[in-house]
């Protein structure tokens, strides 16, 4: 479990058919292999960790259903350890588990050093989200700012731009969407209510 608030920005050292490794150094200290670490909001296992380094298997699953699959040695990525019981909760609850993929539309700057961006995401995605409520892009923890029928707005202000990868997203950039884990157990007892 996460909170979307990224520790690190850390640096796609290689990437291939199956491992990704990926250059940092506050994530990477003290990780031993096995542990749980969110990569552009997708939760993956360490299999092999130095000080300067995370190596992590990519599985068919998450090639096929995250932007991981496209990334290039050099590009960075956000990076978070999980969550303690004695953690403070900074963002919002996370699973690491990526819904779907989602695409930049829009990105337009603010005069206060911050931006809008517009994401279209999948239809299938989009009764999960509410104005106002969480979402989780690349990992990073955001209010929902308004939604239309192709998607929906965040509002980024300046540290966000600075410390994560949203600073640098274009139109047409593929980013990894998880929206609301309790919207998605709502539904799934209503369904079973035969409401």
């Amino acid at each position: 479990m996460f909170t979307g608030i990224v520790e690190e920005r850390g640096e796609v050292w290689s990437v291939g058919d199956r491992r990704l490794v990926v250059g940092c150094r506050t994530v990477a200290h003290g990780v031993q292999p096995g542990a749980s670490i969110a990569v552009n909001g997708v939760c993956l296992t360490v299999v092999e960790g130095t000080g300067s380094a995370l190596t992590f298997d990519l599985s068919d699953e998450t090639r096929g259903r995250t932007s991981l699959a496209g990334l290039r040695p050099g590009q960075p990525v956000n990076l978070e350890r999980p969550v303690t019981l004695a953690s403070r909760l900074g963002g919002h609850l996370v699973q690491g588990h990526v819904d779907g993929v989602g695409e930049v539309a829009s990105v337009e700057l603010d005069g206060g050093g911050g931006a809008t961006v517009r994401l279209s995401i999948p239809t299938d995605l989009r009764r999960y989200t509410i104005d106002k409520g969480s979402i989780a892009v690349d990992g990073v923890s955001l209010t929902i700012a308004t939604i239309d029928d192709d998607g929906v707005e965040v509002a980024l202000v300046p540290h966000t731009l600075a410390v994560t990868t949203l600073g640098s997203v274009r139109p047409g950039d593929r980013v990894n969407v998880e929206v609301d884990m309790f919207a998605k157990y709502v539904e799934r007892l209503m369904e079973g209510s035969g409401r």
